[in-house]
């Protein structure tokens, strides 16, 4: 588990990471997201020590990463697929870091299997294409069979096999009762990878969540009825907590009961629907209202462009 308490990083007079707490269980797949300068990357090396706090904590399994004894064992990381000696094998890069954690040749070979970088585990990692390396950085997060997996846009460079395959991956590590982080700007994969949400913006949280929630929450609910006989459903679904609205003659947008409940009122009372349509919006939808005033570069809308033209 990792858990980060108040945790915050000031460079000068500018704040990076300002007073973040949330927590990666086990058991789960938490999807770390953020407008580019909201300062993912900067917590992250907070979290495997590669840069300190300025105030705040944050801790691996109830300790900082520096004082486990053999960090590869409780936390894996990919965070700079590049940052490998072009000159060295696939294969070396990982028996170098094994050798470091008391960790076996034939845990070498099991995470090279599982990576799909047999064919080229003796091959020169300057030679590797984006996806190779991409792969042999999850083999290097996974050598110490860790209790956590930390990963940053682990499907950049990915085909559609590579990135299926991440996606079993995550899921799987997590049904083992891992606790995985996945950071990602990529908003639809997210969403069919992740449980839990921890979004921030300018250094601050902004939601800490689960999806469906999320989206639930952004989109406003609420389901699409269409029936020849509104005026009868809209009377046959009126209650405390439901709003109806319309559209046009034979459409409702009913927040306050869920599509199953509508169809088994519409039913019972033999009222034909022609649409029952739950309506909410994308991952990436919710994840871009949210974040709006967060990001540090907004393109020109359509509307400016073409009143400047």
């Amino acid at each position: 588990m990792i858990e980060a308490r108040e945790l915050t990083k000031r460079y000068g007079d500018k704040t990076v990471v300002d007073h973040l707490s949330f927590t990666v269980k086990p058991g789960e797949v938490t999807g770390f997201l953020g407008p580019n300068g909201a300062g993912k990357s900067t917590t992250m090396r907070m979290i495997i020590g590669l840069d300190s706090p300025t105030a705040g904590s944050v801790t691996i399994n109830g300790r900082s990463y520096a004082k486990h004894g053999s960090p590869l064992h409780e936390i894996g990381t990919l965070l700079e697929a590049g940052s490998v000696h072009p000159g060295r094998t696939a294969f070396n890069h990982l028996m170098a870091l094994a050798y470091t954690h008391g960790i076996s040749r034939r845990r070498v070979d099991e995470v090279i299997e599982l990576a799909g970088l047999g064919s080229v585990a003796g091959k020169r990692v300057g030679a590797f294409s984006l996806g190779m390396g991409q792969r042999l950085g999850i083999a290097a997060a996974l050598l110490g069979d860790p209790a956590i997996v930390m990963l940053d846009e682990p499907v950049n460079g990915l085909d559609p096999e590579g990135v299926l395959w991440v996606r079993n991956l995550l899921s799987g590590l997590a049904d083992e009762g891992r606790a995985v982080m996945l950071s990602s700007h990529l908003m639809g994969e997210t969403a069919l990878i992740a449980d839990h949400l921890v979004i921030i913006g300018r250094g601050r949280l902004l939601a800490d969540t689960t999806v469906d929630d999320f989206v639930r929450e952004a989109g406003g609910g609420g389901v699409k009825v269409a029936t020849a006989e509104a005026g009868k459903l809209r009377s046959l679904l009126a209650g405390p907590d439901v709003t109806i609205s319309s559209s046009s003659a034979e459409e409702l947008l009913v927040s306050g009961r869920n599509a199953r409940e509508i169809g088994a009122i519409a039913a019972e009372h033999g009222v034909a629907l022609y649409e029952l349509t739950p309506q909410s919006v994308s991952l990436e939808e919710a994840f871009m209202e949210l974040t709006h005033d967060a990001v540090e570069y907004h393109s020109a809308s359509a509307d400016t462009e073409r009143k400047a033209a």
